[in-house]
């Protein structure tokens, strides 16, 4: 583009497209991945109770989309465990994570401008992630647009989607926490990554791969470090996503309108069967008060006769 000629970018995009994961970045995403499994509801007492299954845990985080990606391509499900050098780099911050004396590692890994500098690094590998899977799949199906989106998506984002099995790893069960029913922010921009670079790769999107990457880069960075500062969780897309949404799946339906005619026939129902219920009382209430009345003159009146009489007798 001579836009990024103009903007002297076009250097800076092809080292970016050409630097190295491993170590530094790979690392980044490991030391990250383990600190999220670590801040999880009963993570530390697992880790405590079942050091391997804490282990396996951290690995699914690590390698969770090298795994779901390869499920879904029919790929060995050992097949990301096979890289020794980095499952060993996995465990050995999986295990100074948790386990590591009066907890250096994660207290100094805690500290914001690291935790910021460590993310960005994360978000870097973000972008490589969708790229290969992408590519991946292009391999293997070019014309098929869904299952490279797919692959990509689950590549990128495949420790969230894989949350519910990794729960159940360590002895939870949260369906609700699907990633499917409610997408958290980095589920829906690796969705974004995954359609755009689909598109660049069947050159519907006129963009070169360095540029997109840049580009894609940028924005993931500085989003999250903005979240990050700012203590917000809110996506950048809320507004859109809340347009699409009452546009095109909230209009109204005949089913809804039938159960808005129930629900107010029920309503007015009830406020008939009170309004019955409460003239009832009171009528109940008034004739009790009637008969307490009628009772109380007779026996006033059987009294009055009954003094007249004594007096009658009396003066006999």
């Amino acid at each position: 583009m001579d836009l990024f000629g103009l903007l002297h970018l076009d250097e800076l995009s092809h080292g970016l497209a050409n630097l190295s994961m491993f170590p530094y970045f790979d690392m980044a995403h490991y030391i990250v991945s383990v600190m999220s499994l670590r801040e999880q509801p009963g993570a530390l007492e697992v880790s405590r109770a079942s050091p391997l299954a804490c282990w396996f845990s951290s690995m699914l985080f690590c390698f969770g989309g090298a795994v779901l990606s390869g499920i879904m391509l029919a790929e060995p499900l050992v097949a990301p465990l096979s890289n020794s050098t980095s499952v060993l780099l996995a465990s050995i911050v999986w295990y100074l994570v948790f386990y590591c004396p009066m907890d250096l590692v994660y207290c100094c890994a805690a500290l914001l401008p690291l935790r910021l500098v460590l993310s960005g690094m994360k978000e870097v590998t973000r972008t490589w992630k969708v790229l290969g899977g992408v590519t991946q799949a292009h391999s293997k199906y070019k014309d098929s647009l869904l299952v490279m989106i797919a692959i990509g998506w689950a590549k990128g984002a495949g420790g969230g989607l894989i949350s519910n099995f990794e729960q159940l790893v360590r002895g939870v069960w949260k369906p609700e926490t699907n990633e499917l029913l409610k997408m958290s922010y980095p589920t829906k921009i690796t969705l974004i990554g995954a359609v755009l670079f689909t598109l660049q790769q069947t050159h519907y999107l006129p963009l070169q791969k360095q540029h997109l990457m840049l580009i894609y880069t940028i924005f993931t960075v500085v989003n999250k470090s903005r979240m990050m500062l700012t203590g917000s969780s809110t996506s950048p897309f809320a507004a859109i996503e809340s347009v699409i949404y009452k546009t095109l799946f909230a209009g109204s339906s005949p089913y809804a309108a039938l159960t808005a005619d129930v629900k107010k026939t029920n309503s007015d129902n009830g406020t008939t069967n009170w309004t019955t219920s409460t003239t009832t009382t009171k009528e109940s209430s008034k004739n009790e008060a009637a008969g307490k009345g009628k009772s109380g003159s007779l026996k006033a009146k059987e009294e009055s006769e009954n003094t007249e009489t004594t007096n009658c007798k009396k003066t006999d």
